[in-house]
């Protein structure tokens, strides 16, 4: 099972988004897909119709023996959720000292292709987590200059994790979301990240797409809410470029 980390330690990035979309597409695509929910506020369990949870990843990772059962369906097939409660927020001081806490979860986990992680908006214990468990991260990167700040910070966090923690750590690839080609901002952003990172940039670039900010309300991925909208068609290029990274690791 190969395993992919969505991470971005700033929030409203598309990360979520990214993460729901790509394991729907990558399920849609013939494979077995486990989604995880990492992060406490749990908008990958709700954006796939799960509310009022009463156990999920904490409990695994409190007792992985229990992990298999807790893992739920989420209507489509081929991909399976293990899903965030709010119990999840106190796990971080508990991985404090146990940075390879998932990665030994997911050891356990392995009926499945790939592993898709939606990892919490933050570099704490939670996402250290995460960055030891993965073999790959992809990275969503809004089309703003705060955004690409922050990439220059997260990159470091992942050298340091490779060396440290996970030397088989790499970046699969960086994704451009909420793109407005209208704005000249979007344009310089876009240009100074492919300039920066070359070929690690997705030529797929994700627009902003009002379908795509519903689908989380009627609890469904975009390839089952709006399958001809232009944020579906991003998703499914998207994934299968991930795919094809993939299959190179």
């Amino acid at each position: 099972m190969k395993t992919l980390g969505i991470v971005n330690q700033k929030g409203g990035v598309g990360k979520t988004t990214t993460a729901i979309n790509l394991a729907a597409y990558l399920a849609a695509g013939g494979r077995r897909v486990l989604l995880l929910d990492m992060d406490p506020q749990g908008n990958a369990t709700s954006g796939l119709g799960l509310r009022g949870v009463e156990a999920g990843l904490y409990e695994a990772l409190s007792e992985p023996e229990r992990a298999a059962e807790l893992i739920v369906e989420t209507g489509q097939e081929r991909l399976s959720l293990l899903p965030a409660t709010p119990d999840l927020a106190g796990a971080g001081v508990e991985l404090a000292d146990t940075p390879y806490a998932l990665r030994e979860l997911l050891e356990r986990l392995g009926d499945y292709d790939l592993a898709i992680i939606d990892a919490p908006p933050s570099l704490g214990p939670l996402t250290i987590n995460v960055l030891a468990a993965a073999d790959a991260l992809v990275i969503p990167l809004q089309a703003e200059y705060y955004a690409l700040e922050g990439l220059a910070g997260l990159t470091e966090t992942v050298e340091r994790v490779r060396s440290a923690l996970n030397p088989k750590l790499r970046v699969l690839g960086v994704a451009m979301t909420m793109y407005d080609g209208r704005t000249n901002l979007a344009q310089e952003v876009e240009q100074s990240v492919r300039q920066h990172f070359g070929e690690l940039v997705f030529w797929s670039v994700v627009p902003r797409n009002v379908r795509l900010s519903e689908a989380p309300s009627f609890a469904k991925a975009i390839n089952q809410f709006a399958p001809l909208s232009s944020g579906a068609a991003a998703y499914k290029r998207l994934a299968e470029e991930v795919m094809q990274r993939v299959e190179k690791i």
